[in-house]
């Protein structure tokens, strides 16, 4: 029996089966790449690329300096990323009037970000500290593990419903994330070095639950508060934290070649 489509436009026999695609096809929703491909998309996946290009050239950097030049100062490199942070977004907050201002913000919720300072300088540590142990390629995939922590505090905190495919991708990372640990034990274990590279994936896999626990803090400031509120605050506590660290962990080298000195600037910016 022949039926029409829904725009009553050709009359189709659902039994005939290239009558029946065009019914399918007819009912798909029309693609408009005008609608799809927006300048907010763009702006977007440019700033996402040029972040990760960003986050690249500190860690080459930080395994060029960890082993080319020996040089074991990651307090030192966390320290002058909160300072500019500090120098630009508390400063700002500081000229601020109102319940915005600086002071204002420290006397309701100053145990607040002194707890999420500490909790971001010891995820920047355990990080850049990874790599005097293993390599770039372990401490880059097995920082995926953020993901699989972030959504658990997602869903605790923030309420955040996801979708199945969103599990199972979880589940994906984990196993990755458990072959990587695999192969770098036994990678490890035919240098003679095995506790060395299983100390540095454990700095990462912390490092990881660390930077978990920071951006849903971040990402409810941001919502409720504000971007520069969050800057603001974790740059002035960051670098008292840091700073602190810094003085009872930093040995410096007695003499820095000119080399170690581009690298490290190159990593800040």
């Amino acid at each position: 029996m022949a039926e029409k489509d829904p725009e009553g436009m050709i009359a189709t026999d659902p039994r005939n089966n290239s009558d029946r695609k065009c019914l399918i096809i007819r009912k798909l929703p029309k693609f408009n790449p005008k609608e799809v491909f927006t300048w907010q998309l763009v702006k977007t996946v440019a700033m996402g690329q040029g972040l990760a290009a960003l986050m690249c050239g500190t860690a080459v950097t930080s395994q060029y300096l960890a082993s080319d030049y020996h040089v074991d100062a990651p307090m030192l490199q966390s320290f002058m990323s909160y300072t500019l942070l500090c120098l630009t977004y508390t400063t700002a907050l500081l000229f601020r009037t109102g319940d915005g201002n600086m002071f204002q913000i420290l006397k309701k919720r100053w145990w607040k970000y002194l707890l999420l300072g500490l909790v971001d300088v010891e995820a920047n540590y355990t990080v850049v500290k990874a790599y005097q142990y293993t390599t770039l390629t372990s401490i880059q995939l097995l920082d995926c593990f953020v993901i699989p922590v972030l959504m658990i505090l997602s869903c605790w905190f923030l309420k955040t419903c996801y979708r199945p495919v969103h599990y199972v991708s979880v589940c994906v990372c984990l196993l990755g994330v458990g072959a990587m640990v695999g192969a770098d034990l036994l990678a490890g274990r035919d240098l003679g070095s095995t506790s060395d590279v299983l100390l540095g994936d454990g700095l990462v896999l912390l490092s990881a639950s660390l930077y978990a626990v920071s951006n849903v803090c971040q990402e409810y400031t941001v919502k409720h508060l504000s971007s520069v509120e969050f800057l603001g605050m974790v740059g002035l506590f960051g670098t008292l934290i840091s700073g602190i660290q810094l003085h009872f962990l930093l040995v410096l080298p007695l003499f820095w070649q000119l080399p170690v000195y581009l690298l490290t600037v190159l990593f800040y910016f």
